[in-house]
């Protein structure tokens, strides 16, 4: 650490042996720094603000209805791209900038510095604050710019919405008009289709599997109900073989009429109920008995008609009714054999159509899923044209972004660049600083010995010892007023700048 210090405090009596280059240095560059800060052309800031709403009483009411676009992101992208170049030939064409550019490296460097003075600032509590500036030797031209920049910053954000609205409306109907007239080729391709494959179209009832799924099914339902039927006839056919077509009179009386025996019966189990319940004096039991004693003379009345007759001999009761069932079992069966011959015709039919049929049915398949596609894609776009049309008219006849310009454009009296306290303060500290690099490197170039450190550092050998110098008072006097000569120099540019510091703030009053 101590040899740290030691070569630290040797560079600085190096230094400072060089001092003179210290204020020489300075004062060249105070002097040159200096000018160049009078040199310099003063700019005015020229700044407008602007409040943009994007909070409108429409954009909840129209929620589902319309499109809504992202206004904030849309007022992001203008704020990144106002400096655009499309943009700033604008602003140099709406406030004749460009009649100046004479040529293309003119008007490169023309845009080149419109484009580095311009800027466009967001407010730090992010509510759609901005703030637009420009700097310019002239406060009318600066004036005119950030006008011109404000003008493009609104017709940009609220064109660009509208123009993105009207390409879609465009591509919407045009789509529209393609899957229109795709679903009138694709009708008429069913049209066509269906006159040509007349009677093999696939009906509400299913696909071709399910029709001959169907047709067994029914096949083998009938041929079942036949086997029954021929059964039963059958049954009834050993029957009649059994009985007799005529009886004798005497065996047809001793036989009962089975309608008035069973009604006799039905009304004896009533009259029992009522009994349970009721006297015999009641009116349901005395219409009762009399329905009863009706129905009994009527039995016997019949059974001497019987017996009366001529030969003594009738038909058969039970032949007749049998005869009466057996062709109708006849009739059924023939209807049945006529149902299971055209199901087997059926059958048959779709067995041999196997090939056309499933063919048919695939391309219909095809032609119904490609109508269904392109109505439903008709659909939709219908709804996306109803929506972009209510969009537009929104768009078109209400204020969905507001512009608010809070801060017109103004100028303020004063330039704001450059600086001139500040550069002229920092110069002479330039300068200062300046001059102590100078003379570290002329005293690194030029080196002398300060100290025994330093000889023995340069010569490699061991020190013996130092002679000390003794000075004169000639001597003494001479370096006292080489001091006193460097001191002056040092003040005096201290004193300059403070005079030129105070005629400058005496000018800016």
């Amino acid at each position: 650490m101590d040899e740290l210090l030691n070569q630290l405090m040797g560079y600085v009596r190096a230094t400072w042996h060089r001092r003179w280059y210290i204020v020489i240095v300075a004062w060249i560059v105070s002097i040159a720094g200096w000018f160049w800060v009078y040199t310099l052309p003063s700019r005015f800031e020229a700044s407008a603000r602007v409040y943009v709403d994007t909070q409108t009483l429409l954009k909840p009411l129209l929620g589902g209805l319309t499109v809504q676009p992202d206004i904030d992101q849309q007022v992001r992208l203008m704020t990144r791209t106002l400096v655009s170049r499309p943009n700033l030939e604008k602003v140099a064409r709406m406030t004749d900038m460009d009649i100046k550019a004479k040529t293309p490296q003119q008007t490169e460097a023309m845009l080149d510095g419109l484009a580095s003075h311009i800027k466009m600032e967001a407010s730090a509590t992010g509510n759609n604050l901005y703030t637009i500036a420009y700097q310019n030797e002239h406060p009318e031209l600066a004036k005119r710019v950030v006008q011109a920049l404000l003008t493009i910053f609104v017709e940009s954000s609220l064109g660009k919405s509208r123009k993105d609205l009207s390409s879609s409306r465009k591509f919407i109907d045009e789509q529209l008009k393609v899957y229109e007239q795709k679903l009138i080729d694709t009708e008429n391709a069913m049209k066509e289709f269906k006159r040509k494959h007349m009677g093999l179209m696939p009906g509400e009832g299913g696909d071709y599997y399910a029709k001959l799924s169907a047709t067994t099914t029914a096949l083998h339902q009938a041929e079942l109900d036949l086997r029954e039927a021929t059964d039963r006839r059958n049954q009834l056919k050993s029957q009649l073989a059994d009985e007799e077509p005529e009886i004798s009179a005497a065996a047809i009386q001793t036989q009962s009429n089975p309608e008035l025996d069973a009604r006799i019966q039905a009304l004896q189990k009533n009259l029992d109920t009522l009994r349970l319940t009721y006297t015999d004096l009641h009116p349901d039991i005395v219409s009762t008995k009399r329905l009863i004693k009706e129905l009994e003379a009527q039995k016997k009345q019949e059974a001497k008609t019987i017996k009366s007759s001529g030969d003594g001999r009738a038909l058969n009761p039970v032949y007749q009714q049998l005869t009466v069932a057996i062709a109708e079992a006849d009739a059924t069966v023939a209807s049945l054999k006529a149902r299971v011959d055209e199901y087997q015709n059926r059958l048959s039919q779709l067995k041999k159509a196997v090939d056309s049929t499933l063919d048919v049915e695939a391309e219909y398949t095809q032609l119904t899923r490609d109508y269904g596609m392109y109505k439903e894609n008709y659909a939709a776009m219908l709804a996306r044209s109803e929506t972009a049309s209510l969009s537009g008219e929104v768009e078109s006849k209400t204020d969905v972004v507001d512009f608010r310009v809070i801060d017109p454009p103004r100028v303020p009296l004063k330039p704001s660049w450059p600086n001139r306290p500040l550069l002229i303060s920092l110069v002479p500290l330039v300068g200062i600083l300046a001059g102590i690099v100078v003379a570290f490197l002329v005293s690194q170039l030029r080196r002398t010995v300060t100290d025994r450190r330093v000889l023995r550092e340069l010569t490699g050998l061991p020190l013996l010892g130092s002679v000390t110098r003794i000075e004169t008072d000639a001597v003494k006097l001479k370096k006292r007023k080489g001091l006193i000569a460097y001191a002056l120099s040092f003040f005096s540019l201290i004193g300059a700048y403070g005079i030129l510091l105070t005629l400058q703030m005496f000018m800016a009053r």
